[in-house]
C-alpha cells in the first residue's frame, strides 16, 4: 500500500494509473483489479489506510495516564516522526484527499474515511476538557488547530523549506498546540 500511496502523492491521483501501481506492487493488472475494482476504490482504501496509522499512534497515546499536554506533546513528536520517516502517509492525506475531494464524495463522505482518527482526536479533547486541562470549546475549532499546524508542518517539510529537520520543531509546534487548547481557570 505505500507504494500506492508514493505513487499517488508524486504523481497526483489523475496522473497516476492502475498498471503504474500494479508494477510498483510487482502484481498484474489483472491480480490488482481482484482486490480493487477502481482506481477511486483504491484511494478510499488508501486514505484509511493512512489515517488509521495516525490513529494508531494517537489512541496509543490516549491510553496512557499521563496528563494531556503530554499526549499532545507526544503525538506531535510522533506524527512529525511519521512525516520524516513515512511522507507518502502524510502527503496522501494533503496532496491527494484535501485535493481531489471529489474522487472521494461517494462512500467517503465528511470523515468517513477518516473516522478513526478523527474519534481518537475527539477522546483526545473530550478527555482534556474533563479533567479541566483543555478549555471547553467546539470541536471543528479544535480539531482545525490542531491538523492546521500538523499539516502545516507536514507540508513545509514536502516543500523542503524547513532550515532543520523536522523533528526539532516539535516541541514548539506540540507547545503551541497546547497552549490553543490549554484551560485557563
Amino acid at each position: 500500500m505505500e507504494n500506492a500511496l508514493k505513487l499517488f502523492s508524486q504523481k497526483g491521483f489523475y496522473n497516476t494509473t492502475i498498471p503504474d501501481i500494479a508494477k510498483a506492487m510487482k502484481m498484474s493488472v489483472g491480480n490488482m483489479y481482484n482486490y480493487f475494482s477502481s482506481k477511486e476504490e483504491l484511494a478510499k482504501f488508501a486514505i484509511k489506510y493512512s489515517t488509521n496509522i495516525l490513529a494508531n499512534d494517537l489512541r496509543e497515546i490516549n491510553q496512557m495516564e499521563i496528563s494531556s499536554r503530554d499526549k499532545v506533546f507526544l503525538f506531535t513528536r510522533k506524527y512529525l516522526e511519521n512525516v520524516q520517516d513515512s511522507p507518502e502517509v502524510i502527503e496522501y492525506f494533503l496532496r491527494v484527499y484535501l485535493s481531489n475531494r471529489e474522487v472521494f464524495n461517494k462512500d467517503c463522505e465528511g470523515f468517513l474515511c477518516v473516522s478513526e482518527f478523527v474519534t481518537e482526536v475527539m477522546i483526545l479533547l473530550d478527555e482534556g476538557a474533563a479533567k479541566n486541562e483543555f478549555r471547553q470549546q467546539e470541536f471543528f475549532p479544535a480539531f482545525a488547530m490542531i491538523m492546521g499546524a500538523l499539516g502545516g508542518f507536514a507540508f513545509l517539510s514536502g516543500e523542503k523549506v524547513l532550515e532543520k529537520d523536522i523533528a526539532f520543531y516539535s516541541d514548539d509546534v506540540a507547545e503551541n498546540i497546547y497552549r490553543a487548547l490549554k484551560y485557563e481557570g
